[in-house]
């Protein structure tokens, strides 16, 4: 029988991806005591970079938005594989860090990773909510958009 976090993602219609190997010698996520880190996640979905590019050039705030979503999911996906399969053992989102690369002139970094905190709140309701900080990058591993990375605290 499925949990409730489980059942939660099957009413938001998300079907949570395989989780993707490491690009380079690093790990996919450390557990140390009950806190889980989930290193960076792009919006690499099945081999395929869902909008590549620079905010405010070839991605506008909306695909960015959706593009934190997409990082957020490749992050459940993650988490999931951390907690043995069993997402119920999600006590809190501690901490969520996005990365956007946009133009110079791009200053709406917070409205970009909103894609990613929604997403957590939806899913992990209160326990999805958490601090965080949203910053500009002149570029970002495999040409993505946007890459989020979390910590999540554990049973």
């Amino acid at each position: 029988m499925p949990g409730i976090i489980e059942q939660k993602l099957t009413e938001l219609e998300i079907s949570l991806p395989e989780a993707a190997a490491p690009q380079g010698n690093y790990v996919p996520w450390v557990k140390t005591g009950n806190l889980v880190f989930l290193s960076g996640q792009v919006a690499l979905i099945d081999g395929t970079m869902h909008f590549p590019g620079t905010v405010g050039v070839d991605v506008s705030l909306e695909d960015a938005q959706q593009t934190a979503r997409l990082c957020a999911i490749n992050l459940i996906a993650q988490l999931k594989n951390a907690c043995d399969g069993d997402l119920d053992r999600v006590v809190q989102c501690v901490k969520l860090g996005g990365f956007v690369n946009g133009t110079p002139e791009f200053k709406d970094h917070p409205k970009v990773v909103n894609g990613a905190s929604d997403l957590m709140v939806g899913v992990f309701g209160d326990k999805g909510r958490h601090a965080r900080f949203a910053v500009g990058a002149s570029a970002l591993p495999l040409g993505a958009s946007v890459e989020v990375d979390a910590v999540f605290e554990i049973a």
